[in-house]
């Protein structure tokens, strides 16, 4: 069974906002984070530093700055893409999240991630996530198609 997302959701405006928001905040942190973590080893534990409340290291704020440039221009551009790209962030996110959290106080733990970290990254898969939901777009004729189909023909 596909999933049927609600297509120009009257609130796609709210959550593309919300996700701009999440990719700037990324892409912010990875610049300060690269920046402030400049010259150290790309994958330190021992010399992280703490840039906008979260811990970093040179290979942490990269991905970062790399992931803000994605969610930011996606949300930016608009359209489906937005839609995709959300989705895919939300789950990569999560991902990152759970393999962090089973790895934060192993060597394993390359990208220098703190609980913090692990609860922030939580939170922009939970943001990117159930944006993906409410931002598709398409013609008022496929947006009354989907709506029929999710909740039945309208009796009159």
């Amino acid at each position: 069974m596909a999933a049927h997302f609600p297509i120009n959701h009257h609130l796609r405006p709210l959550y593309r906002l919300l996700c701009v928001v999440a990719g700037l905040y990324m892409l912010v942190f990875g610049v300060v984070g690269f920046v402030q973590t400049s010259g150290q080893p790309f994958f330190s534990q021992d010399g992280a530093e703490w840039v906008l409340g979260l811990r970093t290291n040179p290979a942490f704020s990269l991905l970062s700055l790399v992931a803000g440039v994605v969610v930011l221009g996606a949300n930016l551009i608009g359209r489906n893409l937005a839609h995709h790209i959300n989705q895919l962030a939300g789950v990569v996110l999560t991902v990152v999240g759970m393999a962090m959290l089973a790895l934060l106080q192993t060597e394993a733990n390359i990208f220098a991630f703190s609980m913090v970290n692990v609860i922030v990254t939580f939170i922009l898969a939970g943001v990117t996530g159930t944006a993906s939901l409410y931002d598709r777009v398409g013609s008022t004729s496929a947006a009354e198609a989907e709506e029929q189909f999710r909740h039945g023909p309208r009796t009159a």
